[in-house]
């Protein structure tokens, strides 16, 4: 099953699945931006809107976009507001979006299903207005080289969703090879991961 498949046929039960990583991304982005206001921001890979309510309430106007439409019309039920637009759109492509754009992009529990990111840092760079910011939140590499990858069940059986590892470095050369300068990089844990690696690994670039 390939990735755009495998999210619309988990897009019935995402958010009511016991997930660690998903609740310790949306904690962490609350957390990162609770404090901000941005006059526009792009949202990529929204999947069922579980950040989207919070960045309608810190964004002028949010742009949503994601591949599947499983997952997009989970997030049209959930989110309601009136300065928010979703799109589908395949991140791996041109954006439908103008140049200079945004304030904010935030990216969530996406790139680790996309091969070659350098293309996305590059699309971000054009939509990016001065000064712009660029939030990724990933499944930590440590936990991918332990075999974690996202997957749900389904019937009997564990549906692994495809995945690539993606190093720490890889990130932040990637961005700066792109125009884009690292501002804040931290790791973090979910309370029930004790002595355990990171879960999740968070970046802040800019534009300049």
């Amino acid at each position: 099953m390939n990735i755009q498949d495998s999210y619309n046929e988990w897009s019935d039960i995402y958010d009511s699945n016991i997930n660690l990583t998903r609740d310790l991304d949306s904690t962490v982005t609350r957390n990162l931006l609770g404090n901000r206001r941005f006059e526009s921001i792009l949202e990529i890979g929204c999947g069922t809107g579980k950040n989207t309510a919070f960045l309608a309430q810190i964004g002028g106007h949010v742009h949503a976009l994601d591949f599947s439409a499983g997952m997009l019309a989970k997030a049209r039920e959930k989110v309601k507001a009136g300065n928010v637009r979703f799109e589908t759109a395949d991140l791996t492509k041109d954006w439908p979006c103008r140049d200079r754009s945004y304030n904010l992009i935030v990216c969530c529990l996406v790139l680790e299903h996309i091969k070659d990111i350098s293309p996305i840092f590059s699309e971000a760079l054009r939509v990016l207005k001065p000064n712009g910011k660029f939030l990724i939140n990933e499944l930590h590499p440590f936990k991918q080289y332990g075999g974690t990858k996202a997957r749900f069940e389904r019937a009997d059986q564990t549906v692994e969703v495809e995945a690539f590892v993606h190093h720490i470095s890889e990130f932040i050369h990637t961005a700066e090879a792109n125009g884009l300068l690292l501002e804040r990089f931290n790791e973090y844990w979910h309370e029930q991961d004790p002595g355990k690696s990171p879960r999740l690994a968070s970046f802040t670039f800019t534009k300049g």
